[in-house]
């Protein structure tokens, strides 16, 4: 059970990550602030990161092997930047159709989905 809280915090917090870091993108193409200054912005994503921060620190804590969860600190992690890659994905196929999703992408995903396999052999 805590593998899948964990899991599931993770994706939260990823996706208030991806909105924190790239959203300000979407709204200024969609020139809902583009007359922001910088500071602005940075103080927004902030806000935006707390949430994600308020998801990412219990999956960490629930997670981590030597407070019960099922995960060492490298798989955590692993998990964690391939999670992130795959909400970044997503999010940008919604929010941004111009960029085009190739085939080298899928391979660097190949690549990835053997990074989690390696991390978890025994």
């Amino acid at each position: 059970m805590n593998a899948l809280v964990t899991i599931g915090l993770l994706i939260v917090s990823n996706i208030f990550m991806t909105i924190a870091w790239y959203g300000h993108l979407k709204l200024e193409e969609d020139k809902m602030i583009s007359n922001w200054p910088l500071i602005l912005i940075i103080l927004a994503s902030w806000g935006v990161a707390f949430f994600e921060y308020s998801c990412q620190i219990p999956a960490n804590k629930i997670g981590f092997i030597g407070n019960g969860g099922p995960f060492n600190l490298i798989q955590l992690k692993v998990l964690q930047e391939v999670i992130s890659l795959v909400v970044f994905t997503i999010f940008t196929m919604i929010c941004f159709r111009e960029q085009t999703f190739q085939w080298n992408h899928i391979a660097a995903f190949v690549c990835l989905i053997a990074a989690v396999y390696f991390v978890f052999m025994k």
